[in-house]
């Protein structure tokens, strides 16, 4: 059983039994497991804390560990523009089971962790998995570790390689408020996917050189979001997904 990680530049943290007990929010490209309700909220819990942080154009993954007991309290994730090739998100292994578990850091120091490079999608994006890279799938995983509900880490060989997120579309928020506590409409999970094709490769290649089919697409999903009746917060949060192609693009 994994007991230590390792991050980026050999930083390490034990597994404890204490995930966090926060609600993901999905806020476009950026996954928030924080305790924080604005700008300002975040500014001081940086200040607080101590880990693995952004810094003006830097942006790694972000991990803040409480500075007296040394356990994670927070963490942030980018999902990578680039889509792995369906055949290789099908090569993504389905074990081990996720194992809830927080961390605990060996020592009081800051660290840089490296953003994961590729997406893997399984059907109908009900788990997003993003990795280092995709060299990940060539051998098994030691392990699982669920810091947040739908949230886990996925360890190869002691090491943080990348991560998870089950049910994505549940966890949509168009600002740091907490999601909807009701399941998202089916109309929002084919639109969330719509829109993840949008903003990812290949699609996005398409959209970004004006291919008309892609901008086609691009156009009627902004329009089937702003007409969408139900589940307006998540809508709101996939409108903002694409806000910046619809501006860029949308009228090409």
């Amino acid at each position: 059983m994994t007991t230590e990680l390792k991050f980026d530049g050999g930083w390490r943290a034990t597994v404890t039994d204490e995930p966090l007990p926060l609600v993901p929010r999905l806020l476009g490209t950026t996954l928030i497991v924080a305790p924080y309700g604005d700008r300002v909220e975040r500014e001081k819990f940086l200040a607080d804390t101590f880990g693995s942080q952004d810094w003006l154009w830097d942006l790694p993954d972000v991990f803040r560990f409480d500075p007296d007991g040394r356990q994670l309290v927070g963490a942030e994730f980018r999902i990578p523009e680039e889509a792995a090739p369906a055949e290789d998100s099908a090569r993504l292994p389905g074990t081990p089971a996720v194992r809830p578990g927080g961390l605990r850091a060996a020592e009081v120091t800051h660290f840089r962790h490296e953003t994961c490079t590729v997406l893997c999608r399984s059907p109908d994006d009900a788990v997003l998995t993003c990795l280092r890279d995709l060299d990940v799938l060539d051998e098994p995983l030691d392990a699982r570790i669920g810091i947040a509900p739908d949230v886990a880490l996925l360890v190869q060989r002691g090491t943080v390689v990348g991560w998870s997120l089950t049910d994505p579309a549940r966890y949509l928020t168009p600002g740091l408020a907490a999601p909807d506590p009701g399941p998202p409409s089916p109309a929002t999970r084919r639109l969330f996917t719509e829109c993840l094709d949008l903003i990812t490769t290949p699609l996005i290649e398409d959209v970004m050189d004006g291919e008309p089919r892609a901008l086609a697409r691009l156009r009627a999903a902004d329009e089937s979001l702003r007409a969408q009746p139900e589940d307006r917060h998540r809508a709101d949060a996939l409108l903002a997904l694409i806000a910046t192609l619809v501006e860029d693009y949308g009228n090409g």
